[in-house]
């Protein structure tokens, strides 16, 4: 049986660039300020996870901000720039390999967002954190939302602030072990990644031996 198209419109428009209405609303409620915070780094075989939490003064919003995967990388070092001008409070915090073997990259990944939260110079009041899951531990309350970087301008310059630091991170670990190009690649599974891995071995406290490309390279 063939289903009929929906005739209701689609409940969030994907295509469109990430707004304040949500931290508005809560604003609009008593919250004082509100953060949002997202991470960089959950597929990469080798690095940390990055998260970054971001609060905008409602007044003073910045331009040319959206999720961090739809901007290239010109795109959003400008975009960086325009968030640490005009963000009321910015804090990043990582979480490395090793810790991620011991633990999990879900786990990891929640557990450095709610450092950067608790990092910020500024105490939110609620905070709005990409994916399906609200941080543990977070100083406030907390709301998950699913491609909360495509809807929340403090989710998607979070997503900005975490992916540039990462990819510096990256930068500098490949002056370290030039062999395996992490510059090129952040350490994401590229084919020259790969080879890399297989002729030098995995670099120890750097590449993750609990994702199965590196377990068994």
């Amino acid at each position: 049986m063939t289903r009929r198209a929906s005739d209701s419109p689609p409940l969030f428009d994907m295509s469109a660039k990430p707004d304040f209405v949500l931290e508005a609303a809560l604003i609009a409620r008593g919250c004082a300020c509100v953060a949002g915070t997202d991470e960089a780094g959950r597929g990469p075989l080798a690095g940390p996870v990055v998260a970054a939490a971001v609060i905008f003064d409602p007044g003073d919003l910045p331009e040319g901000i959206d999720d961090s995967k739809r901007l290239n990388k010109a795109m959003r070092e400008a975009a960086f720039v325009r968030i640490l001008e005009k963000a009321r409070a910015v804090a990043f915090a990582s979480v490395c390999s090793e810790e991620i073997d011991n633990s999990n990259i879900l786990r990891a990944s929640l557990a450095a967002m709610a450092r950067a939260v608790h990092a910020l110079a500024v105490s939110p009041g609620h905070v709005l954190a990409d994916g399906r899951d609200v941080p543990p531990l977070l100083p406030c309350p907390g709301t998950a939302l699913i491609k909360g970087d495509q809807r929340s301008l403090s989710v998607a310059a979070a997503s900005i602030v975490a992916k540039v630091m990462r990819d510096r991170m990256m930068t500098l670990a490949n002056g370290n072990h030039p062999a395996y190009g992490f510059a090129s690649h952040m350490g994401y599974g590229s084919a020259f990644h790969m080879r890399a891995i297989s002729d030098n071995g995995p670099v120890p406290r750097l590449h993750r031996y609990s994702f199965a490309p590196v377990r068994t390279a």
